[in-house]
């Protein structure tokens, strides 16, 4: 055990989403579907990474305070990546820019494929809003994307020049309204009723490249409720999952293969379909 409560094997090291009683029970309960291991720290522990701790595959960070971080912190994990580990950084409010800012002026800002902005960058979308897919990527290679998930926000980043942009939100701006135009929408029978999508601007949502030799990634909506949306249900099989100490969770088949097959390509595996 190391002296975060769980098995010191390093292979990954995941930080944020509050608990795995919580938000962190999403994706730790992928990873060990997946036969993934990792370590994981709770949103409320600071890191305090150790010159004696080996370097891990890759860093999660994920809905992770800025503060819990240190200068040593952001020194080794920039050194890690560039001698090979890989680094995803998923999003959430306190992720990125966020609500309370943060990451823009750590050094993370190099290592990252996105450029972050300097004041609140979150995008709650009330209406429909799709992962668009941008070009082929062996993370994407057979999800059904004619058929695209929807999520609930994300936060909305630049690619930097020679990074690669996956996937795309794109929101909807939706109008509903009477054939004979009357304003009045009451009454059981829908049968009369016209529905408007108007497509509204795309926004970076899974961009990847390299810093050294490792593997980096952004994606900017979350890996659990409330910004992830319809993605969590995505797929035709229901995949039920529990971490050790963490709640049990149930997710879409397409869900879990997603997020598996991108932690395994930042860790510089090959990330083809399980």
């Amino acid at each position: 055990m190391n002296r975060y409560g769980v098995a010191m094997n390093r292979r990954i090291l995941y930080a944020g989403d509050a608990h795995l009683g919580s938000a962190a029970a999403y994706l730790a309960g992928v990873l060990t579907h997946a036969g993934i291991s990792f370590d994981y720290v709770d949103g409320a522990t600071p890191l305090r990474l150790s010159s004696e701790d080996p370097r891990p595959s890759s860093y999660i960070v994920s809905d992770y305070p800025v503060h819990n971080l240190t200068d040593t912190d952001f020194r080794r994990i920039v050194a890690d990546v560039e001698a090979g580990s890989g680094l995803l950084m998923i999003g959430g409010w306190e992720s990125f820019h966020g609500a309370v800012g943060g990451y823009p002026e750590t050094p993370l800002a190099e290592v990252l494929p996105v450029y972050m902005g300097a004041s609140d960058d979150r995008v709650n979308v009330p209406q429909p809003c799709f992962m668009e897919r941008r070009t082929d990527h062996p993370i994407l290679a057979g999800l059904p994307f004619a058929r695209p998930p929807s999520i609930g926000g994300y936060n909305r980043v630049r690619a930097k020049h020679g990074a690669k942009v996956l996937l795309s939100a794109r929101c909807f701006a939706v109008e509903v309204r009477r054939r004979d135009e009357s304003s009045g929408l009451g009454g059981d029978d829908a049968s009369d009723l016209d529905y408007t999508f108007t497509p509204g601007e795309r926004d970076p949502l899974l961009v990847v490249g390299h810093f050294g030799r490792g593997r980096v990634a952004a994606f900017t909506s979350d890996v659990a409720p409330h910004w992830v949306g319809g993605l969590v249900d995505w797929g035709p099989e229901r995949v039920r999952a529990q971490a050790p100490g963490a709640d049990e969770i149930e997710v879409g088949s397409h869900y879990a293969e997603f997020f598996t097959r991108l932690v395994r390509w930042t860790m510089g595996e090959d990330p083809s379909p399980s």
